[in-house]
């Protein structure tokens, strides 16, 4: 029987990391415009959205699927799953994993997702309602499902480890990084982790429209404020990151260069869009993070907020930071990059957590695009890059629906 001590011993290494996001298709490209505060926040353009209250989005342009995945698996998967594909193989590259010479039992896959595959399933439901079901394709019953890019993205790596899908709101991006760490603990020697979604399609936005917290600005640069009084709600994006979570020992062995640990994770539920409870909730997913972590708060280098954009949830993460953090809560740089691409859900975390490593990497914390005047008692980091030695990184998320989550991430030369 393995005992919680050796467990404790398989720490939890990001060895590859690989993103779609609206700033650019791979590490480099989102890097390069996240440290540079670039901006991608424009007029939702897919086909069918431009009449819908919501105007302002991050969508991903020039990404090409059919570069990236075979024909066969195109055809029976939507946007979400293709972003998933395509971001694992840069992340399986990147961490230049040897799945050929290892068991492909020992590789497992984990991913989150809030919206699933609505623009297939609005293009199915079209032709059932307007043609009949003939004309209804057999993959309508997989491609809108949660867990549509959990299956494709083991059965065309040929992994047959532990599998799973977290169905969540926003906060599900952590959640399934954490599951990959367990998994890694309980003795798998690799897991593809991570998150997509993609809905900006006419479908999807329909169903997002109940939510008070979306914002209908129509000017990207007031669309997406948060921290300050002029903050009216979000604005969504699309997009993804994966990452390759391999087991310490394994990494070291081969050579492979290690991004950052994942340290410490925490989570609570204090219910839907009560963001005054919620500060409550953060703060204790940020003191279970940091206690199994083994963090003092004042180790903690960098914040990457979660940064909701509506006046009440803003108070409670910036109180919650204070709360569990201290005095050091009013002193560590917070930064929400997101405000420059949107907020892309479950994978809006993931995105979080890797420029949160990228970030230890390049020893620089980037900026939050568009926000200038701050209201509350944060370190907020506007207007342009600050220089910083970071090396223990605490990335927070907070649901609609009510989840709280705490990720803590150490860097390269940290222990786990």
């Amino acid at each position: 029987m393995t005992s919680a001590k050796s467990t404790r011993n398989r720490g939890a290494a990001v060895t590859g990391l690989g993103v779609i996001a609206p700033g650019g298709v791979g590490t480099d490209a989102f890097w390069k415009a996240t440290r540079e505060g670039i901006t991608f926040l424009d007029r939702i353009s897919r086909e069918g959205s431009e009449h819908f209250p919501v105007r302002i989005g991050g969508q991903v342009r020039g990404f090409d699927p059919g570069s990236m995945i075979e024909e066969r698996f195109l055809v029976q998967t939507d946007r979400f799953t293709h972003f998933a594909m395509a971001s694992a193989d840069l992340a399986l590259d990147d961490a230049k994993l040897p799945v050929d010479d290892m068991s492909p039992f020992a590789v497992g896959v984990v991913t989150a997702a809030g919206s699933g595959g609505g623009e297939f399933g609005q293009r199915e439901l079209q032709q059932l309602y307007g043609k009949g079901p003939r004309y209804v394709g057999p993959y309508q019953s997989i491609a809108w499902f949660y867990a549509a890019s959990t299956g494709q993205v083991s059965i065309r790596g040929g992994f047959k480890g532990p599998c799973g899908v977290v169905a969540n709101d926003e906060a599900g991006g952590l959640d399934a990084l954490a599951h990959a760490r367990r998994s890694i603990r309980r003795g798998a020697d690799a897991v593809v982790a991570g998150a997509s979604e993609a809905s900006l399609a006419p479908y999807s936005i329909v169903c997002m429209l109940g939510w008070d917290e979306l914002s209908r600005a129509r000017d990207a640069g007031r669309a997406y404020l948060p921290f300050t009084e002029d903050a009216c709600g979000f604005a969504p994006g699309e997009g993804g990151a994966m990452l390759v979570v391999e087991e310490e020992g394994a990494a070291r062995r081969r050579g492979v260069r290690i991004r950052g640990f994942i340290a410490g994770y925490g989570s609570t539920f204090t219910g839907p869009s009560r963001w005054e409870r919620s500060r409550e909730g953060l703060a204790q997913a940020i003191r279970v993070a940091l206690e199994d972590a083994e963090c003092a708060p004042e180790e903690i280098d960098v914040v990457f907020a979660d940064a909701l954009g509506v006046p009440e949830a803003d108070r409670a993460e910036a109180l919650a930071i204070a709360d569990a953090l201290g005095p050091h809560g009013t002193r560590v740089p917070v930064t929400a990059p997101k405000t420059g691409f949107g907020r892309v859900h479950c994978a809006a975390p993931t995105l979080d957590v890797a420029a949160a490593l990228l970030s230890m990497e390049h020893r620089v914390v980037p900026p939050t695009p568009y926000v200038t005047d701050v209201c509350h008692d944060l370190d907020l980091v506007t207007r342009s890059s600050r220089p910083a030695e970071p090396r223990t990184a605490l990335v927070l998320s907070r649901g609609l629906m009510g989840c709280n989550a705490a990720l803590v991430l150490r860097g390269p030369e940290g222990d786990y």
